[in-house]
């Protein structure tokens, strides 16, 4: 199996990245990686060359940059070379810890969607208290979205959560402001209507509280909401993990009290962490795409990458193509 990857994403690259790789590919032997990237600064980091070869990029999208034209003028980024790669079969994949808006602009003009997907969407794993974890889509790709397309969202998903997660009938719920029947605006109410007739184990409405408690295993919302649920979570994790470390050590009792949970704490942490959960998919798209986080080390990258095997091996792509083409979705 190949991945390509692009070497200059993110705020630790390439060093993460570099290191990521190398340790994916020790791990994994049947893997072989392209690392796209400025050749003068990732060949020193190369430790060992086993699997791994370097596709040059003298370019570099940064966070910066408008995502579409950055696509469109900077042909010789590693971004965009890196979803070349797959878009012309020379990898079976690729990873970018880089340009969000501009891995979607890629993956849409490079890689190319799923025939019958309108729009892709971003879908990350996020932590629950029991470790499973849930599947969310979308969390921003698409601020504006349609019945049909959460429904999409839905199929896609759960497709997702069955083949790459090993959920057997994973539950599907719809984000929304109550879990009663006939709760929110216009989409989610048309929404729920579509989800009942979906080839899914749809559960109905789910709310925000509940959803670090594992109420589903993949939850659907357009892109507004979504990336405001995400940002939350993530905002509100960060200020607990705060907190709690500025409590711990406030004084010299609650330092020994630290001291003594340290392996209970860094559990909790671990548990809550990002890095266990590969990074988010674009799902939709022609090829697994997958965004690994802009703040991502290299154990993050390790995950993204399996992440991205997964979806290879389990060949979600072409499944979700089979199951899009045996429905019909209302387009009205």
């Amino acid at each position: 199996m190949r991945l390509a990857i692009d070497a200059m994403g993110g705020d630790n690259a390439p060093k993460e990245i570099v290191q990521g790789a190398m340790d994916a590919v020790s791990e994994m032997k049947d893997l072989h990686i392209t690392l796209v990237g400025d050749e003068a600064q990732i060949t020193p980091l190369l430790t060992s060359k086993t699997n791994i070869e370097i596709l040059h990029a003298d370019e570099v999208i940064t966070g910066e940059d408008e995502p579409v034209r950055a696509v469109r003028r900077k042909k010789n980024s590693s971004l965009v070379l890196m979803a070349n790669e797959v878009k012309e079969g020379r990898a079976d994949a690729c990873i970018s810890a880089g340009n969000t808006g501009a891995l979607m602009s890629a993956g849409l003009f490079v890689v190319g969607r799923i025939s019958g997907i309108e729009r892709p969407a971003l879908s990350p794993t996020l932590p629950t208290i029991d470790g499973k974890g849930f599947v969310m889509l979308d969390v921003g790709a698409n601020v504006d979205a349609k019945p049909q397309h959460l429904v999409q969202y839905a199929i896609m998903g759960s497709i997702y959560a069955e083949k790459v997660r090993s959920i057997p009938k994973p539950r599907v719920g719809l984000l929304n402001v109550g879990t009663e029947d006939g709760k929110g605006n216009d989409l989610t109410k048309k929404t729920f209507k579509e989800l009942e007739k979906a080839p899914i184990h749809f559960i109905g409405n789910v709310e925000a509280r509940d959803l670090l408690d594992g109420v589903a295993d993949v939850v659907v919302t357009d892109g507004f909401s979504g990336n405001i649920a995400l940002k939350t979570i993530e905002g509100t994790a960060g200020a607990l993990f705060k907190i709690l470390k500025e409590t711990m050590m406030s004084s010299t009792k609650t330092k020994i009290g630290a001291a003594l949970l340290k392996n209970d704490l860094r559990g909790l942490k671990d548990k809550l962490d990002y890095s266990e959960y590969g990074g988010a998919g674009l799902f939709g798209l022609a090829s697994p795409v997958i965004k690994a986080h802009g703040s991502s080390k290299s154990r993050a990258i390790v995950s993204a990458i399996k992440q991205a095997k997964y979806m290879v091996d389990h060949d979600v792509t072409n499944t979700i193509k089979s199951t899009l083409k045996s429905i019909d979705i209302d387009k009205e």
